[in-house]
């Protein structure tokens, strides 16, 4: 049971590929011609609120630089982060710029302006709000609303249910409609967690023999907390 409960949490890697799109078509056919040099744009912004997916976009984007044998930087940002200068990566990725305390906001300023400056790498900044709602200095806000501006937006409950249902599906489990509202009222709503909690409901259920049903992941869920 213990180690059961130890599998509901995100565990496939952040890609492109398995980026649920949404309302985010145009975001995603954008980043991905920027991987291929169809987009000239080198300044994106993304916000959005927590568990839309911004940092599954940023880490996926390096994970397709490494593949594509490309060099980039990525930075969790904090308030006392250390923004090197990265003028030789091919894409620097900065997520959650808001959490910059104000020696860090001057760092990614600079850092900006090399970057411009130097006319290569591409930088992808997010953030939970739109630019001119930041509580950054203003400079920063300017130069972040600069070049291409997306929110991210987040899957409504019936697009997390299809991807529910969909994921189960490659697993070889039908997973019912009473199951999926079940798991959207009783646990987190970010698309991860609850693809994390379908392979482990998947795993529990092949372990006990039993259906997939409303009690059992009753059953689990509680054994859990």
């Amino acid at each position: 049971m213990k180690q059961l409960l130890l599998d509901i949490s995100p565990s496939a890697l952040p890609i492109l590929a398995n980026f649920v799109p949404g309302r985010n078509t145009e975001l995603l056919q954008t980043l991905g011609n920027m991987l291929t040099g169809r987009e000239r744009e080198r300044f994106v912004y993304l916000w959005g609120a927590q568990g839309c997916g911004r940092t599954h976009l940023l880490q996926g984007i390096a994970g397709m630089c490494v593949r594509n044998k490309m060099a980039a930087a990525y930075f969790a940002c904090a308030e006392k982060i250390h923004l090197d200068d990265k003028e030789e990566a091919d894409y620097v990725l900065v997520d959650d710029v808001d959490r910059l305390g104000a020696e860090a906001q001057i760092g990614l300023f600079n850092l900006y302006n090399r970057i411009r400056d130097a006319g290569q790498a591409v930088l992808l900044v997010t953030g939970s709000a739109a630019p001119a709602q930041l509580k950054l200095r203003d400079d920063l806000v300017t130069r972040l609303g600069w070049g291409l501006v997306y929110q991210v937006h987040e899957l409504t409950d019936e697009e997390k249910i299809k991807a529910m249902k969909s994921h189960a599906a490659s697993r070889g489990l039908d997973l019912s409609q009473e199951v999926c509202d079940y798991l959207l009222r009783h646990k987190r709503r970010d698309l991860p967690t609850l693809i994390a909690t379908v392979d482990a409901v998947d795993t529990y259920s092949l372990a006990n023999r039993r259906k997939v049903t409303v009690p059992l992941v009753r059953e689990l869920l509680q054994a859990e907390s």
